[in-house]
């Protein structure tokens, strides 16, 4: 298969030290022939330099990858974050330990009195499936909205502990406990109260969308959820056993993406499997918070703020919560992010979605993390289209 001229003058301006072959033999995990032609072809130029041919990361021992995850760990296409006044890690206590959290900090500013002004405050998870990720992740991300936000936002990161060795609910519950932990901690960091954010992409969104429902369920203001091609249904897409449920699951992106590149179906049920275990929990009251899409309430939830990708197994199910979000009130923003792959975020540094996402995060924070609530527009998905949308 040779690789297409377009994607080859792509690769060879965006990618440097990539060498265009004359002929590409399919590799494993190759980007699937049919759905080329549907990515954005700086990412196809992206996949087949740095990862066709490659082992993913649930195909490798979990011991291995822990030993070296730099090995297996692919870090290009992350755009460098500015700098920042000050990066600082401080221990958490949590349920049986203790966590890392990375805070971001802007210079203090002073008000009238000379009296230290208070900031917002953005809590982000990581994703990686519960099982890979760390803080290097989004370390780049938090730093450039520290910096955006001109002095009025202090970003935190949690290093929640890891499935299969921690299980759910354990990376909820360290979630939760950082929360509650970083808002004990306002007077020193200077926080607003009232001014709390929570996100993350993929598994980090699902950790996200539950803590929104927390913080409504304990009267704890909460102004922006930022949920990035978010997980929020593992009951209704896999069996107890955390096989892939083709036949039954509700969402035709599922079926249409079961082998697309950056998240195939398979990786996905070897995240459900270790952070469920086998058979995952029996089912119970809690399950909504394994899949946020099974709450039984969605009224009175912090704003949101909705990126899918459109060649992403997660497309559908982040759309049908969003919907159930925007059906119950909440105000919502949501955005279907066209030729984009589940990763689309992480690359900012060679794909103009990850840039645009930035952009579209940034400006939206800057609204709503002001001292005044302002409620964001609700804009539904329109399919094909990246920040234009249909106000319901």
């Amino acid at each position: 298969m040779a690789l297409p001229t377009s994607v080859a003058t792509l690769a060879e301006a965006h990618l440097p030290g990539f060498v265009v072959p004359s002929v590409m033999q399919p590799l494993h995990n190759s980007i699937p022939q049919e759905l080329v032609p549907r990515f954005d072809p700086v990412y196809v130029a992206y996949y087949n330099a740095f990862n066709a041919g490659r082992l993913h990361t649930h195909e490798i021992p979990i011991e291995e990858y822990r030993r070296n995850p730099a090995r297996y760990t692919i870090s290009y296409g992350r755009a460098p974050g500015p700098e920042i006044f000050r990066i600082t890690e401080q221990k958490c206590p949590v349920d049986g330990g203790e966590i890392t959290i990375r805070i971001f900090e802007p210079a203090t500013k002073l008000d009238d009195q000379s009296q230290p002004k208070k900031r917002a405050a953005y809590l982000n998870f990581h994703g990686g499936g519960w099982v890979f990720g760390g803080l290097n992740y989004d370390h780049s991300f938090c730093k450039r909205l520290v910096h955006k936000l001109d002095g009025d936002l202090v970003a935190f990161d949690v290093d929640y502990r890891l499935a299969p060795e921690h299980k759910f609910p354990i990376p909820l519950d360290d979630s939760w406990s950082a929360f509650n932990w970083i808002r004990s901690k306002a007077a020193e960091f200077h926080l607003d109260l009232e001014r709390f954010a929570v996100g993350g992409a993929s598994a980090g969104g699902h950790l996200a969308a539950v803590i929104s429902h927390l913080c409504r369920d304990a009267n704890i203001p909460l102004r922006l959820q930022l949920l990035t091609v978010p997980v929020t249904d593992l009951h209704n897409v896999f069996t107890p056993q955390g096989g892939f449920d083709r036949e039954n699951c509700p969402y035709e992106s599922y079926r249409e993406m079961e082998f697309a590149p950056a998240l195939p179906a398979a990786r996905m049920a070897y995240f459900h499997r270790s952070f469920l275990g086998v058979p995952r929990p029996a089912q119970s009251d809690e399950d909504w918070k394994i899949s946020p899409m099974l709450a039984p309430n969605f009224k009175d939830l912090a704003p949101a703020l909705v990126f899918t990708a459109e060649l992403d197994p997660l497309r559908d199910e982040g759309e049908a919560y969003a919907a159930k979000l925007v059906a119950a009130g909440v105000p919502a923003q949501v955005f279907r992010v066209p030729g984009a792959p589940h990763i689309f975020a992480g690359l900012d540094g060679i794909l103009a979605s990850g840039r645009l996402y930035n952009k579209k995060v940034i400006e939206t924070m800057q609204r709503e993390l002001k001292g005044v609530a302002e409620a964001v527009a609700l804009v539904m998905p329109i399919p094909g289209s990246f920040g234009r949308g249909s106000r319901s």
